[in-house]
């Protein structure tokens, strides 16, 4: 297994668990410390966590250095985290290693809670930083940031104090200096674990909802050619939340859109409060309903003649085919960035 390794205290207290746990377990267990380039002298850091994760008798120890290419959407922590992760996942292939580990804390899940409630995000947001995903494991999430600074002291290991970190630019900066400790302040102590138990149970409730919307997708969805037809009667005898996962997964599948909550309930209302309105223009995706089907097509595609041309070649294509579009629709963690 490979320890995700910054230098702070968060990893650095994770490499040094796995390296005594890891010879214990049978394993072997390296590190992968990612140079963002982004901060003056980051080559430097990244030498000394790596140093330090020799010493603690992590083998091998990589230092890869990446380009963190510019995004229009996300911000720099978004491209960072991108970066980041296709080089650990490269570094994993090429040893062969099971796992990368990272070292996201309690605190950490705590704060990405409040990030989407801010958003207005659904469950599967608000379950926050997964404990797993695919090669990616977080054995930390139960554990406070305090823990990972006090094992470093007690073990003599000198973590790297990313500025990043106190730059209150970052809204993930604003939360931990300012509300959360607003929110301890007021509501008492405990805030953060009761935000990371509430991401488990949204957890639990979304894994089990996309699993049901998973099954009512297979029934009421077919691809077609430059389309994406959608059942009207199955969607419509569906609960709101299985309809409204499937119309989103449809149109992200299909045509790589990601609709958010108006545009969905846009969609959904041709499914269920249909009364004749044209096509519903949402970002990256026409939707019109054409007799017992809703069809998604690409927007960008025979953009002047809109929909319904589209529709009218496909069959049951009636009167509304024809329809003039409607009104336009609005548009719709990991922190280390050294």
């Amino acid at each position: 297994m490979l320890v995700a390794l910054s230098g702070g205290a968060d990893s650095l207290a994770l490499a040094a668990a796995v390296a005594f746990e890891a010879p214990r377990a049978g394993m072997r267990a390296g590190a992968v410390v990612v140079d963002h380039g982004l901060q003056e002298g980051s080559a430097g850091v990244a030498e000394r966590a790596a140093e330090q994760a020799r010493g603690l008798g992590l083998d091998p120890v990589l230092v890869r250095r990446v380009v963190v290419a510019a995004r229009r959407s996300g911000g720099p922590e978004a491209a960072a985290r991108t970066a980041r992760y296709a080089a650990l996942e490269e570094a994993r292939a090429e040893l062969g290693a099971a796992a990368i580990l990272t070292a996201h804390t309690r605190d950490d899940q705590a704060e990405q809670v409040l990030l989407g409630l801010a958003r207005g995000s659904g469950s599967r947001a608000i379950s926050g930083i997964p404990p797993m995903r695919g090669a990616i494991l977080r054995p930390f999430l139960g554990l406070s940031r305090a823990t990972t600074e006090r094992a470093c002291a007690a073990q003599a290991l000198e973590p790297w104090r990313d500025p990043h970190n106190a730059d209150r630019s970052y809204a993930r900066v604003r939360v931990r200096s300012s509300i959360m400790p607003a929110l301890e302040r007021e509501l008492g102590p405990g805030v953060a674990a009761n935000l990371a138990r509430s991401a488990e149970l949204a957890r639990e409730d979304a894994d089990a909802l996309d699993a049901l919307a998973a099954q009512l997708h297979a029934r009421a969805v077919r691809p077609g050619d430059g389309r994406v037809e959608l059942d009207v009667a199955v969607l419509a005898a569906a609960a709101p939340a299985l309809r409204n996962r499937v119309i989103r997964r449809a149109a992200s599948e299909g045509f790589g859109a990601q609709l958010n909550r108006e545009h969905t309930l846009a969609v959904a209302a041709l499914v269920v409060d249909w009364r004749g309105q044209g096509p519903i223009d949402v970002p990256g995706v026409w939707a019109v309903r054409v007799a017992d089907r809703v069809m998604l097509v690409a927007r960008d595609r025979d953009r002047d003649r809109g929909p319904g041309a589209r529709a009218g070649a496909g069959p049951g294509a009636g009167s509304d085919a024809g329809a003039e579009p409607g009104p336009t629709e609005g548009p719709s963690e990991e922190r280390r960035t050294t």
